[in-house]
Order: structure tokens, then sequence, then C-alpha cells
């Protein structure tokens, strides 16, 4: 219930409402004749704008950008619109004017957040054209224009916030806000009277910033008085700029219960009524309400408190002020407020068997113990009250109320008042509460002792034990201590623990604390002040207090501006005979304006002008003011005067004013009388002023701007103007009034109509140049004079003509002078090409700069050329700045045209040129001066020069790649190879197209031009061209990377990033192949590639391996984190590790927890089953592929789990545009070099390469790991047709071609993807292979059998058959037709031994049969019997054939074969064995030592005892 007090529908929210007030007006005066329009240039304007805007729309649409594109529809349908509306010419004379700045105004700032260049304006609106404008006039209309779009981009900004624009001036002049609140309901079940009080509070600070707004509220449910029921309106007023700043504002709403002590009691005669007891309490967060953040029209709250919202504020609405001052106090705002806040209590029982129910009363009293009524103001909305009741807490020994009430005292009576605080215990039965009286009393003096009032903060009061009779008399306690610190200063311990007597009174061992706040324009806390407040009670003081002033804290006086300024004109006037103190209050006056003019105060400036206009009424003062001025003036170098008159000069204009306003006073009392007099007054000052300004002082500077047009003037005026900005230049001081009158000089000089300028911009020059140099390199960038000192350096250099540039040669004396000179400029300038003080839509003033930059380069060259060039000058370092500061010129992101829109580039090139070409040409030229010193640059000055020929522009590029050749050549002169340059060329490269530079036109180029250089030089034709395809060759892998980096296919980008590392690798420059290693494992572990992410670092570990820390970093970052299942490589780093650990480091620790971890690796791989991914080989064909995979076959390592079709699926996402290809055969060369994308997608099998550890049979969890792990080679089987079908035997022509992929590296690896290459296999591998299959299943099936004699014999029946029929006669009788002929023999000499293997498997068949056969006999059924004979019979047949022709074969006992190879395989790889061997017997289990022998590495599974074999 309690949170939905303030409204009926249930929320907060809603409870706070606030109606926008919208101001419109509209001044409709002028003429009103019809203009037509002859400003075409603004139509071109609107025209080319519309132009830009559209493109930028049309991007916007295509990127959805939606919020932006409706933005930037609605400003072109205004301008559309205005611009016919200029063309229609039926527009009166001012609605045309006022029509022209809508539109440039819209203009700029649809510029400003399209990004587009700020437009520079006359006043008239027209753009400036930069070569008619002097370089200052240039800065100050791109500040003026920067800032108006800015006050517009916060006008929209303001709009969209829903605040009123009418009053956004209101806003910024009147730093003072209200929140305006509207209780609409309190809906709370209460029974009883209550006190709605609600305050903003600040929950870090943890204390209330306002007062209380109070609605009293009846028992039934309504406000107590019933007219202001839906008319509960308060407005919270003086938050200022401080309180936006707060983190959290909370708006708190307490609810007090008046009337019994328990509501649960029923008897409410007996009861005792009236008692405030608390009962609840709401918070809600209105931190974004009052920052203006609530997007709902409706939760506006938070408006600027004016007069002009009679609907919203009238006579009815409660005011709550802040507590404490707001940041302006006005003229005529006169407060006395003095907040009394009871914090908390300590209260003895006494003789109470429980704690009592204290309730203090609070009341104001004079010393005549006479109380003052309706003093005290419980809260914002409620009468004023004589008395007041705290909340009473139920037998609570220690209550904390921090109840606030605002004590407004006449200030008359506040010297004479204190504060009463009387304590009794409350019963909830009537009768017995009659029969409380007060039981003790605490006191507070307003005023202390020195006339100050009671400090802001906590008391501690004593608490005072008495007769109820006594306590009420206020002559028993007032002259007794109130607080423990006065009572400590009279002497007596504060903390005793038997009570004290004190007269009549009897301090108590309970305690009481209070805090209080006083807001007051009358009140001071401050001794100082008082004692100039109140001048007139001593007045021997009065130049102690005067001098004192100057100390007092700003805060303090402007708090009493008004106050403390009527002081001193009241001085001034009562003293006016006299001047004694005329000196002093000027210096006080200048004090407070010099407050005002600070930063921190300077919104007490209207405070000011009020006072001026309204308030101030000394009409004598303007004598005195004037005299006290002129002696300052007049004795500006005496010692002392200086600072005091610096103060003043700053404080004239309010001097002045106070000067003026005095007069007009005077004149309106006394009709012009001293008019003559007055004038004089004011003559002889400005006489001084002048005299001031024209001495030879340090400390003045002068301008005489009037003077200044004329050029004779200027001769005499210059030179000691210009002495005067290098002294205070070079010492730093008044940075800004140096600045100012160097570019009103510079202005004036600009101008052509104020005579010869060309000896003046020479003194300037000579004088000035330098020291401005200085002050722009001393500057930070944060200055906020560093613009307009960049502006003031630019001007003098434009202003300079080449006779200029000449003299300046001439004027430097030493050569170290000169060294310096040009240093310091080349620096400052590559500082401000790389750092521009100027924002970047800054185009025009941007250009500018760029143009007086290029030729001042262009002239210090020549300087270079002519000073510094011969053997005995060259100065290296010099040299090398210039090269750098060029190129960085060169290289500037505001002159790379082709990152413009081409209405820009048009411009720029129409308006400068291509400026990079200018100083491309003019760095070649200096680099060929160089002659000799070339050597001195090399390799340094590759990167910059690299930089600029990178630049795509081809002239510039034709024209200074030959550098290179020239640095090879030079390097190779004096070394015999050129490796140094080789080596930075490579690196710098690498960086260069990464960051963006760099294009195939490029690599063309450069392969172009330095093959033609090298193959005519007679050293350099062979390894010149080496080392150009060396490059070329990285810049393709280089510019692959860098088109595919943004990619969003990551496996495109691991490919690259690949082909770079390798080529690094290749060429051994370790740094950069580590660099993209790193690269490479970043998108790993984006792809959650975990093991090709560890494979990627292992190769950076294999580098580090001399080092035994870094391998130990490297395993234990990384090594041993294979993600998943790759025990193997985990625990084979872990070896290495191991031996580090245990002979290298002695870390046991380490040791132990890595053996754990392997102990657990090895389990895993016996225990945990893994998945085993597939691989699928995939040819890329087309030339629409990019290089790196045009053409090309991979293997690919599919995922866990992973179907070909998902795989395929995969493939198809990344390139969309790409045909599958139905196929498996290679494609011809149609397909490959068609414009289009084919993939070629299949499964293939990995082919098993165990390590060579494994001697001897081992476990199939172990050698499953091996299957599809450290796999390089790959196979793919398809059946093929080779020559013309032989109707006799078409086994002879049918092959079956077997392509090996053999991958560069073994999967996995640091790619899940390797390409490969193939090899075929002829018919003859695969009969061998076909026989050696065929034995396997029937092995396989006579196993199967003998294990489970309960399997069906159908598939069994089905094998044998079809092996030992007549018309198969065991499948091989093609092969013997095929191979085993003279003819065959004699062609194929190299197929012996496998003819002989193929023979050997023939013969081994036999006794598989023999023994299938016999096992099928034995479980035959009746029925099949005659078919089980006929076998027989044929096999018989087939078995003497077989053992005439190829020997017999015989197995002795059953033998088990292990899961991991067949008997088949087995035969067929040691068949040679066999041969050699007559009789192989085999032994029991237990020693199966001839088969180990052998080299049969295989186990045999339990419980098959094995057999022997007979040849």
């Amino acid at each position: 219930g309690i949170a939905q007090k303030l409204c009926g529908c249930g929320t907060w929210g809603h409870g706070l409402v606030v109606t926008m007030v919208v101001l419109c007006g509209a001044d409709i005066s002028g003429q009103h004749e019809t203009v037509i329009p002859n400003e075409l240039p603004l139509i071109q304007e609107v025209t080319t704008t519309l132009r830009e805007w559209s493109i930028i729309w049309r991007q916007l649409y295509v990127q959805d950008n939606r919020e932006m594109f409706r933005s930037v529809r609605h400003m072109i349908y205004d301008l559309i619109e205005w611009r016919s509306q200029i063309l229609s010419g039926t527009l009166p004379q001012d609605e045309l004017k006022e029509l022209k700045k809508k539109v440039t105004a819209k203009i700029d700032y649809g510029n400003r957040i399209l990004d587009l260049d700020l437009v520079v304006r006359d006043e008239d609106g027209n753009i400036l054209d930069p070569e008619q404008t002097s370089t200052i006039s240039l800065f100050r209309a791109h500040e003026i224009a920067s800032k108006q779009v800015e006050e517009r981009l916060q006008e929209e900004k303001s709009q969209k916030q829903n605040i009123d624009i009418n009053r956004q001036a209101k806003f910024a002049a009147t730093p003072s806000f209200a929140l305006f609140v509207n209780l609409k309901n309190v809906v709370c079940k209460i029974g009883e009277d209550a006190e709605v009080l609600m305050s903003l509070y600040d929950p870090l600070e943890s204390k209330f910033i306002s007062e209380n707004y109070l609605v009293r509220w009846s028992s039934c449910g309504l406000p107590k008085d019933i007219d202001r029921l839906h008319n509960l309106r308060a407005v919270f007023t003086d938050l200022g700029s401080k309180d936006l700043k707060r983190e959290k504002i909370s708006f708190v709403c307490q609810i007090v219960r008046v009337g019994r002590m328990e509501l649960r009691d029923n008897n409410t005669r007996k009861l005792t009524s009236g008692l405030r007891r608390p009962f609840g309490v709401a918070v809600m967060d209105v931190t974004d309400i009052i920052n203006g953040k609530v997007d709902d029209e409706d939760k506006q709250h938070f408006i600027p408190f004016q007069k002009e919202f009679p609907h919203l504020v009238d006579r009815s609405t409660a005011v709550a002020r802040k507590m404490g001052f707001p940041e302006i106090i006005m003229p005529g705002d006169v407060r006395n407020d003095i907040y009394v806040t009871l914090v908390q209590g300590d209260f003895d029982k006494g003789s109470k068997t429980t704690a009592k129910n204290v309730e203090v009363t609070v009341s104001v009293y004079d010393e005549d113990g006479k109380r003052l009524e309706s003093v005290i103001f419980p809260g914002a909305g409620d009468e004023a009250i004589s008395e007041y009741k705290s909340v009473i807490y139920y037998q609570v020994k220690q209550p904390r109320w921090f109840e606030t009430v605002k004590v407004a005292i006449p200030i008359e009576d506040v010297n004479r008042s204190h504060l009463r605080f009387t304590f009794r215990h409350r019963s909830s039965q009537d009768s017995k509460d009659k029969s409380e009286k007060i039981f003790a009393l605490a006191f507070v003096k307003l005023m202390r002792y020195d006339g100050t009032t009671l400090r802001d903060g906590e008391h501690d009061l004593i608490v005072y034990k008495a007769e109820a009779k006594k306590l009420e008399d206020a002559s028993t306690y007032l002259s007794l201590p109130s607080t423990k610190i006065e009572l400590e200063e009279k002497g007596h311990s504060a903390t005793g623990k038997s009570m004290q007597n004190l007269g009549s009174c009897t301090i108590s061992k309970d305690s009481f604390q209070i805090s209080t706040l006083v807001c007051s324009t009358k009140l001071t806390q401050n001794v100082d002040l008082l004692g100039l407040l109140k001048w007139r009670s001593n007045t021997s003081l009065l130049h102690q207090n005067l001098k004192q002033l100057m100390k007092v804290d700003g805060g303090e006086v402007v708090k009493f501006l008004q106050d403390t300024l009527d002081a001193l004109f009241n001085i001034m006037m009562e003293n006016s005979e006299s001047e004694t103190f005329d000196t002093l209050v000027f210096d006080a006056l200048v004090f407070i304006i010099g407050l005002i003019a600070d930063r921190k105060f300077q919104h007490f400036n209207p405070v000011l002008e009020t006072y001026i206009k309204k308030h101030f009424s000394a009409t004598l003062a303007y004598t005195k003011l004037t005299k006290v001025l002129k002696t300052y003036v007049d004795n500006a170098e005496k010692c002392g005067i200086t600072d005091q008159l610096f103060k003043a000069m700053k404080a004239l204009e309010y001097i002045f004013k106070f000067i003026v306003r005095s007069r007009i006073l005077f004149n309106q009392l006394y009709e012009n009388k001293g008019e003559a007099d007055f004038r004089e007054s004011l003559l002889q000052l400005f006489k001084s002023i002048n005299e001031m300004m024209s001495s030879n002082s340090d400390q003045t500077v002068i301008v005489k701007v009037g003077a200044f047009h004329i050029s004779n003037c200027r001769e005499i005026l210059l030179p000691t103007m210009t002495d005067q900005l290098k002294y205070h230049l070079e010492r730093q001081e008044d940075l800004e009034a140096c600045c100012q009158l160097l570019s009103n000089i510079l202005e004036v000089l600009y101008k052509k109509d104020v005579g010869p300028t060309q000896r003046h911009v020479q003194i300037i020059m000579e004088n000035l140049l330098r020291t401005v140099n200085r002050t722009v390199i001393s500057m930070g960038r944060d200055s906020e004079l560093i613009g307009s000192f960049v502006a003031c350096m630019t001007a003098i250099l434009r202003q300079m003509e080449d006779y200029h540039y000449a003299h300046l040669i001439k004027t430097f004396g030493k050569m170290r002078s000169d060294v310096d000179f040009l240093m310091e400029t080349f620096i400052m300038f590559k500082n401000l090409i790389g750092k521009n003080v100027y924002p970047f839509d800054w185009v025009i003033m941007n250009m500018m700069q760029n143009k007086v930059f290029l030729r001042a380069i262009n002239q210090y060259a020549d300087m270079l050329n002519k000073k510094f060039l011969d053997q005995t000058n060259f100065e290296l370092q010099l040299w090398n700045n210039y090269f750098h500061l060029a190129v960085a010129f060169l290289t500037q992101e505001s002159l790379q045209l082709e990152n413009f829109s081409s209405a820009k580039r048009a411009k720029i090139l129409n308006k400068y040129g291509d400026m990079r070409r200018q100083i491309g040409f003019e760095i070649r030229d200096m680099w060929y001066n160089l002659g000799q010193h070339k050597i001195k640059f090399i390799p340094e000055m590759v990167g910059p020069i690299l930089e600029m020929t990178l630049i795509p522009e081809t002239e510039l590029r034709k024209a200074t790649i030959p550098i290179f050749f020239d640095m090879m050549q030079c390097e190779f002169h004096s070394t015999r190879s050129f490796q140094r340059f080789e080596n930075e060329i490579i690196t710098k490269l690498d960086h260069e197209v990464e960051g963006g530079r760099g294009d195939e036109q490029y690599k063309v180029l450069f392969d172009k031009i330095l093959l033609e250089h090298c193959r005519k030089h007679k050293y350099l034709a062979k390894s010149g061209e080496t080392f150009v395809k060396l490059v070329v060759r990285l810049m393709e892998r280089l510019l692959d990377y860098r088109t595919i980096m943004h990619d969003e296919n990551k496996e495109n980008r691991m490919s690259c990033t690949v082909n770079v590392l390798n080529f690094y690798k290749e060429i051994e420059r370790e740094e950069m192949y580590i660099r993209y290693l790193y690269k490479l494992c970043d998108l790993h572990k984006e792809c959650d590639n975990y093991t090709e992410a560890a494979y990627t670092l292992l190769l950076h570990a294999k580098l580090l391996k001399n080092s035994s820390s870094c391998l130990v970093k490297c395993g234990n970052s990384h090594g041993l984190r294979f993600a998943g299942d790759m025990w193997e490589e985990a625990i084979a780093l872990g070896k290495e590790l191991a031996e580090q650990y245990e002979n290298e480091m002695f870390d046991y620790e380490q040791l132990s927890e890595l053996l754990r971890k392997q102990a657990q690796f090895y389990e895993n791989i016996v225990k945990v089953i893994r998945p085993k991914p597939d691989y699928f080989a995939v040819g890329y064909y087309g030339q629409g592929f990019p290089t790196f995979i045009r053409n090309k076959v991979f293997i690919y390592r599919g995922k866990e789990y992973e179907r070909r079709e998902d795989f395929e699926a995969r493939l198809l996402t990344q390139f969309p545009n790409a045909e599958k290809m139905k196929t498996t055969s290679p494609p011809g060369d149609d397909i490959k070099t068609s414009s289009g994308q084919y993939i070629q997608c299949f499964t293939v099998k990995p082919k098993l390469d165990l390590p060579s550890k494994f001697h001897r049979p081992v476990s199939e969890q172990i050698v499953s790991f091996y299957r599809v792990n450290e796999v390089q080679r790959f196979e793919y089987s398809r059946p093929v047709r080779k020559g013309e079908k032989n109707p006799d035997n078409e086994f002879a022509n049918m092959w079956i071609e077997r392509t090996i992929y053999v991958t560069a590296y073994k999967l996995p690896g640091i790619l899940r993807w390797f390409e490969v290459k193939s090899v075929e296999i002829s018919p003859l591998e695969n009969a061998i292979e076909t026989m050696q299959l065929t034995n396997d299943k029937i092995n396989n099936m006579v196993q199967q059998h003998l294990n489970d004699p309960n399997l069906p014999i159908n598939p069994l029946s089905m094998l044998l058959n079809g092996i030992v029929d007549p018309a198969v006669m065991g499948g091989f009788a093609n092969y013997e037709k095929a191979f085993f002929t003279e003819k065959y023999m004699h062609e194929h000499p190299e197929d012996h031994d496998k003819i002989e293997k193929l023979k050997d498997l023939i013969a081994w068949q036999i006794p598989f049969l023999a023994e299938g056969i016999r096992i099928h006999g034995e479980k035959v059924t009746e029925a099949l019997r005659p078919f089980h004979e006929r076998m027989e019979a044929c096999f018989r047949q087939l078995k003497d054939k077989v053992e005439k022709q190829y020997g017999a074969r015989a197995i002795v006992s059953s033998l088990s074969v292990s899961p991991f190879r067949s008997l088949g395989a087995f035969i067929s790889e040691r068949w040679s064995n066999f041969q050699t061997a007559p009789v192989l017997f085999l032994e029991s289990q237990d020693n199966p030592s001839v088969l180990k022998d052998l080299g049969y590495k295989n186990e045999f599974k339990n419980g098959h005892s094995a057999g022997f074999f007979q040849s």
C-alpha cells in the first residue's frame, strides 16, 4: 500500500506528473515588398548538398540504419521545400533573410551529423573564399561555425529529450532548477489521521537535501484540507548543476500516524490521542527524472522554475526549498532560515521498568523567556507552528529521529533567541499521560558570543534536569553552557559518571544530539565578514575589516554580495569628506569583481549586473572611484602598485559601470550639476591610461588599433609591440592576451588597404616567428589556445613572401642557430601534421595549413641544399628530420584524395591540386641530391620511402620506386650486398600492407620498374632479380592476407596467415614468423580450435627449446591444454617439461603436479572412448576463388560426428556462389579456367602410420588414436577402365584408381586442412588388395562362427558358394590370365615380387575355405545337405587345381586373429617369411615368441589357443 500512495494507478511513476510548457511567439515586422533572389551561390550550395546527402542517404538505406535514414530524409525534404521557396521569388525581404539563415543552419547541422566537412561563412551566410580571407579570420570563422553547429546539436538532443527549446537560453542563464510534484492519492489503510512527508534525499551522502513537503491526511482517506483535493502540488526549488551531478537522488515519502500509541487498542476514550507515531516509508529513485533521461512525455518531471506557468504554479502550490543555498543568490532574495534536525538521544529509564516513550518538543524563546510564535515550519504546504512535537518510538532507549524543521526568525530577534528542547514521557493511557511532566531540557543559542551565527553541523547538547516549573523559566538555564564543548571550555568534565549540579539544574547522564544548517543572506558564520557588514558598531576596526575581506572565502562573500557591496559604498559615502578608506574600498571592490570573473563564481555575473541596475545607490561613488583609479595608473611603475593595478585593469569593465551608474543617479538628483568636472576627471583618467600604455615598461602592452592601420604609425609601434610580445611569450605570461594582440596585428597586415606591409611582416618574422614556434611546441594539445597560436604561426608563414624566406637565411648568424631553428620547425610541423590541432571536419582550415606548410617545407629544403649539403656542414639529423616530415606530410589523412567523395576530391584538386605529387617529386630530388651521404640513410629511410611509394598515385609511384634501386646500389657499393635494405623493406612492407596500403598495381609496378633497373646493372642483375621476385611473392601473400583479414570466413583467414608465416619461415625471418604464429593462434581460439591453437604455439616452443624457462612457460601456458582428447600430445610435451623440472629447475612440486596430470592422461587413453573425425578431400576449381585456394585440393579434418552432408553445407555457406561438382574425377581445364567457382568434395580414408615404438601387439584403444591422428596419407579409390574393353577378359583393363593424398604436414596440425598431391595405383596392386580382402572376409566369418555357434548359417553359405562355384573358381582365374603370363612378365619385370605375393594369397585361400566348409558341414541342416555336398565337390576341384599350381598351405589348429589386423593382411605382409620357413609351429598363448619374431604386433584375444602354419 505504501508504494502506491502517490497515485491511484499503482505505480510511483504516474504519481509525479509534470505538464510541459511550450511557449510560442512570433514577431512579424519589416518590409513586405517581394524580393527576387539573386543569391545563386546559396541555391548552388543547396543543390550540391542535396546531391552529396542523397548518396549517403542511399547508403543508410542499404545499411538498414533506420533512425539516421529518417533524419536525413527530413533534412532533404526541408531543403527541397526551402529551395523552391527561395526560387519562387515571392518572399518578403525579412522572411527571405530568415529563410537563408534556416537553410545554412540546416546544411551545417546535416554536414556535422553525417561527418561531412564544416562550411565556413561570412556574416551574411555566404561561403568564405579561403584565398580572399586572412588566416586569422578563417580560423575565427571556423570557431564560430563549429560553436553554432554544436549548439544546434544540443538543441536537437534537447528536443529528443522533450525539453522546451524556447527555454534553453533560460536554462543556461539560470542555473537553478525545480522538481514539480503532483500528489494524486495516498492509497494506504492507516485507520487514523496521518502526515505525509515528501523530500529529496542523497543516498550516497545519507542526507536529505530538501525541506519536507507536508500533506495532512485524514482517517477517511482524503486530505484534511478538503479544498486541496486534486490540487496537492509542490515545487522542490533551488536545485543546481551540482545536484544534477549527484550520482543518485531519491524521492522519499514518510508517513507519520497521528493518534493512539498502539493501533490495536480499541477503547479509545481512555487512550491518549494526538501522538505522532512512525508508520511507513517509501523510496523512489528520481535520478533519471532529474537528469531529463525519461523518454515518456508524461514522465518529464524536471522543468526550469519560472513565473511563466500560472496553470502549474499558483499561490496554492507549496514551495519546498533546498536545505542550503541555491548556486546563485539574486539580489532581493532575502532568506533567514535555520534548519534544525533532531538526530538522536539516549535516555535512562530511571525508575521505570522499561525504556521511556520519549517525545521531544521544539520551540523558540527569547532571552526573557517569551516564546516566539509561529516561527517553526514542519514542512512546505503547512502552516507555521509555535511548538513542534517529535515522533515517539515506543520503549526505545536510544531513539534516532532525523526529523528536520525550519526555523524562520525575524533578523532582529536572532541575537536574542534560543532553541529550547523539552523531553517528556508519553503514556498510552490518557489518565497517566496527563500526570507526566517534562523530565529534562536542552537548549542552544542561535548567536555565538562573537556575534556570528551558530555553526553548521552536529551539536551534542547537555540535557539538564530540574523541577518542571524551573525548567520553564529561561533565566534558570540561559547562563549555563548549552553544549558539551562549551562545558569543557568552562573547565567542567563533560563525561562525569555522576550528575553535576550547575545552579538549580543538574546535568543528566542522558544525551541528545541535533544538527543545524543556517541558510541566511543576513547571518554569517565568518567573523571577518561580520565585522565588515556591521562596520558601524566599531569603526576603529574598519581599516582591519576592509583588509581582512580579501581573505574571506569567496563562497561566503558572494552569498552576501548585496550586503557586502552596500557596506562598501556606505563606508565610501559616509566618509565622503575624507579619503581615508577610499583606496581600501576600491581594492575591496576590485577583489569582489575579480571573484565573479573567476570561473567558479561566474554565474553570479547577473547578480552583479542586477545590483548595479537596481540596488546600487551611491551617487558620489564616481568621483572617488575615478580618483583612486587615476592614482593607480599614474603610479604604474612604482613598486607594490603593479599587482593591484593589474587586478584593477581586469575589473575595468565593472569599475566603469559603477562610475557611469553613479553619475546617472547623481544627475537624476541634481540635474547635471558638476558635468564639466566629471568630464574633465574622465579626460584626465584617459590621458593617464594613454601615458601608461605609451611607456616602455615591461609589464604593459599597447595596441592602438586605429593608428595601426597607418603604415608610418606601424613603423613606430610594431617593434615595441613585438618586443613586448616576445618578452611575455618567452615567459609564458598572459598567453591569451598575447595571442589576441598578435592575431589583430596579423589581421591588419593582411589587408590590402593599409599601405606597404613587407617590412612589417619581416619584423614579425625576425622577432616572433621562432618564439611563436616554440610556444606552439611547448603547448599541450588540450590547451584552449593551441588552435589560436597555430593560426598565428600559419598566418606569419602565409604572409611571408619569397623575399622573406631568402632574408631568413641571411639573418641567421651562427650555423648552430640555423640548425636549431630548422630542427624545431621540422619537428613542430611533423607533430601538427600527425596530430592536427583542428577537428577533421575543418577541411578548409586544414587545407590552408597544408598549403602554407608545403611552401614552407620547400623553402626550408632549399635552405638545406644551400647550407647543409657539403661535406663540412652536412647535418645528418636535420636531413633525417626533413625526410620524415616530408613523408608525414605526403601520407597524412587529409591529403588521401581517393578516400573522399568524388565531389570533395574535385573541389580539392581544383583549388589546391594534388599536394602529394608536389612534395613527392621534391623528396625524390632531395634524395638524389644527397650523393655520397645516401648510405647514411640506409636502412632508416627505407620505411618512409616505402610509405611514400605506396600512395595510390601512379605518376608518384613511377617517380619514386626507382629510389629503392638507388638504395640497393648504394648499399651494394658499400658492403657488396644489400642485406640491410632487404631486411628493412620486408619488415616495413608487412606493416604497411597490413595497415591498408599497397595494391595489385603497386606490385606490378614494383616488379616491372625494379627488374628493369636490376637487369641493366652489371652486378645486381641476378641477386636483384631474386630479391624482386621474393618481395613480389611476399606482396602476393600479404595482399591475400589483407583482403580476407576482415572476412567472416575465418578458415580463409587461417589459410592466408599460414601462407605468410610459411613464407617467413622459408626466408628465415623468425620475428615475423612468430608474429603470424600468434595471429593464427588467436584465430583458432576464436573458432574454438584449441587443438590447432596448441599445435601453433608448439611451433614457437620449438624455436625456444634452447631455453628451458621458455619451454616451461610455453608448456604450462598452452601445451598441456590440448582441448578435448589429444592426450598423447600432452603426454609427449609433459615428458619434456618433466625433464626440465627434474634435472634443470629442480621444481619437484611442479613435477608432481605434472606427473599426476600425465597419469590421468594415460588412464583416459585406455578408458575413454574418443570420437573419430572423418576426413574430406575438397577441390576448389575456377578463377572465381582467391589465389591461395584456386585450382587446389585440400584435405580437411571434419569436426566431431560431422557427416559429409553437413560438411558440404558448411563449405557452400562460405562460398554461396559456388557450384557443387557431381563427379569425383579431376576436372578439365575448361572448369579450371572458367570464371566461376566449382567445389568437389568426397570422403577420404586416413592411412594408419603407427609410431615405431609399437613393436609388439597393443590394445585397440591405444592404436585407435593413430587411425585418425598424426596422419599424413589419405586414400580414395574409384574404379576406372583403361584402354579398349576386352570381351574375353573384362578384368584385364579394369583398374581401381587409388589416389593417395599426401599432405604437407600431419593432421591435426596448425590448420584443420592442408594441400595435397596425388599418386595413381596399378591393377596388379588392386588384385592383391582384392584377394587380401576376400581372405580377410572368409577368416572373419570363420572366427565369428567359432566364437558363437548359434550364428545363422546363411551368410556363410552364400560367401563360400560364391567363391567355390565353378563359374567363379576362387575369383582369381582372370588374374591368372591377366598377370601370370609370359607376355606380362616380360613387359613388367618390376612386378615380379607383387605377382609372387598374389600367388601366395591365392594359395592361402584354400585352408581358409577348408575351415569354413568344415564348420558349414557341422551346422548344415538335412534339407541343405545336398547343397553342402555339391559345394564340397566344387571345393575339392578348386583345391586340387590351386595346390598343384601354387603349393599347399595348411592350418593345423584353429587360430584366433586379433581385431587389429586380419590374418590375411598378416600373411600378405609377411609372405616372404613364409617362403623361407618350411614349417612354422605356433606356441602356446603364454609364449608367442615365434609370432613376435615374425613381427606380428597384435595380441591374441583371451580364451583362444594359437595354432601353427605349415607351408
